[in-house]
C-alpha cells in the first residue's frame, strides 16, 4: 500500500494584528486578520483567538499559504498578556 505524502510547508511569522474580521459563523467561526500587512486565516481555535488577542497585540503564528497567498494559521501565540488577562485584572482594580 502506498501514500502520497505531501510536503507541508509550515512558516512561522512575528507581528502586529490589525483589522480583525469574523468572515463566516459557524461551529468553529472563519476568521480574518492582518499581521504587519500579511492577510491571515483562522478557523482552528478561532474562539480562543477572539478571547485571547485583540489589535495592537504582538503574536506569533504558524501556518502556511494558500493558493490566494493568504496565511492560514494553524498554531498561534501571543506574545505578553493575552486579552482576556489584561480584561481580568481591570476587573479585580475594579472591584478593590
Amino acid at each position: 500500500m502506498c501514500k502520497l505524502m505531501e510536503a507541508i510547508n509550515v512558516k512561522t511569522m512575528k507581528g502586529y494584528v490589525s483589522k480583525i474580521r469574523v468572515l463566516k459563523m459557524s461551529k468553529t467561526p472563519l476568521l480574518r486578520f492582518s499581521l504587519d500587512n500579511v492577510n491571515c486565516l483562522i478557523a482552528a481555535h478561532s474562539l480562543n483567538f477572539l478571547a485571547d488577542v485583540d489589535e495592537g497585540m504582538e503574536i506569533v503564528v504558524a501556518g502556511e499559504y494558500n493558493s490566494r497567498k493568504q496565511f492560514v494559521v494553524r498554531k498561534y501565540s501571543v506574545i505578553g498578556e493575552t486579552k482576556i488577562m489584561i480584561e481580568f485584572e481591570a476587573m479585580k482594580k475594579d472591584l478593590r
